[in-house]
């Protein structure tokens, strides 16, 4: 749940966004709102040209636009980013609720776990033997720790998270509902004369600082070693990262994206939604992966991607192009192998 400020001036959203006011300093916001939801007392913006249109509908009290945007009629806010602008507004108007301080009854805590000042443990919350709680830590109702995981200070761990053992979290870490981090990796090796032998996966989990990680998103421990994901990293959810990957540091990984064990991610790579990775591969720094994309080699670093198999995403949407063009194609050659089989009968009959 969401505790939503009742109003703000104007004047102070203009200050905390950085934004040239045009209009009433002194007019109440009272939400946040979409263009074509938008009402009086609300604040909305436009970050994408294919919306303009929005700008002569809308009943907002204030927008944010660009530099060189014409008003809508109602007060402005300018600035050179408007979606990050807006991103900064909201949070004047929310903040996410938490557990009071301490530990709630209900909560299972091990003699031998280590807590933190000031953490904060929700109900049903699970924390085992010699696991490790750093200051200020928020546990959301139903997380469990498994004997000897380490969460460090001021991290936010949402509803239902499983940490397991040898998971070892950084701070200001945010876990989204759900997540399992630390599961055991998908390690068996089929038999040549049939059966499926298991393979143990005996290593850990690294989550460095700052990372953010989706709900019920899945991060499977190493086989040995550790898989690590990266300093700021921010993963959405539903996303599955098999044993022993390393996830370089700001890296952005969209919904529905599976990497297979061993994966390499290079630093500020971003990988759009439902991506996959064969396994035993390096994917370079500051590289972009459209969404779909099937990876199953390696990509040298600050390239641009796409398709199955990935490749150049230029050449891709020209092979795409043409692919639309096919069906025509074909009947013009049908055509022309008739035209060709004609003309090779006339000249068959004119031998005779």
């Amino acid at each position: 749940m969401l505790v939503r400020a009742s109003r703000v001036r104007l004047a102070d959203i203009a200050s905390r966004i950085g934004a040239q006011l045009e209009g009433d300093p002194e007019l109440d916001i009272v939400a946040l709102e979409p263009l074509d939801q938008a009402g009086p007392g609300s604040l909305s913006f436009l970050a994408n040209p294919r919306y303009a249109g929005l700008l002569a509908t809308t009943r907002a009290s204030a927008v944010i636009i660009g530099p060189e945007v014409k008003g809508p009629g109602c007060a402005v806010l300018r600035c050179g980013d408007p979606y990050r602008a807006f991103g900064s507004a909201a949070a004047l108007f929310a903040h996410e609720t938490a557990p009071e301080e301490g530990l709630d009854p209900s909560a299972s805590v091990h003699p031998e776990a280590v807590l933190g000042v000031g953490v904060r443990i929700a109900a049903r919350v699970v924390v085992g033997a010699a696991a490790v709680v750093g200051a200020r830590t928020i546990l959301h109702p139903g997380v469990v720790l498994y004997p000897g995981a380490r969460v460090g200070e001021d991290c936010v761990v949402h509803a239902n998270v499983v940490v397991r053992e040898s998971v070892l979290i950084g701070s200001r870490v945010v876990v989204g509902a759900g997540a399992v981090l630390g599961s055991e990796g998908f390690g068996y090796l089929p038999l040549p004369g049939g059966g499926i032998a298991r393979l143990p996966q005996i290593g850990g989990v690294s989550i460095e600082d700052e990372v953010e990680i989706g709900a019920n998103t899945t991060i499977d421990r190493a086989a040995i070693g550790f898989t690590r994901v990266g300093r700021a990293t921010k993963i959405d959810n539903l996303v599955m990262v098999a044993h022993g990957c390393r996830i370089e540091e700001e890296v952005l990984i969209a919904g529905q994206v599976g990497l297979a064990g061993s994966t390499q991610i290079g630093a500020r790579t971003q990988l759009g939604g439902q991506v996959g990775s064969a396994g035993h591969l390096r994917i370079g720094n500051d590289v972009r992966v459209a969404g779909q994309s099937g990876i199953v080699g390696d990509i040298p670093d600050g390239a641009t991607v796409a398709g199955l198999p990935a490749e150049d995403a230029v050449r891709w949407r020209r092979v795409v192009t043409a692919l639309r063009r096919l069906p025509e194609l074909l009947r013009r050659v049908r055509r022309l192998e008739r035209s060709l089989e004609g003309a090779a009968g006339d000249e068959t009959s004119q031998d005779r």
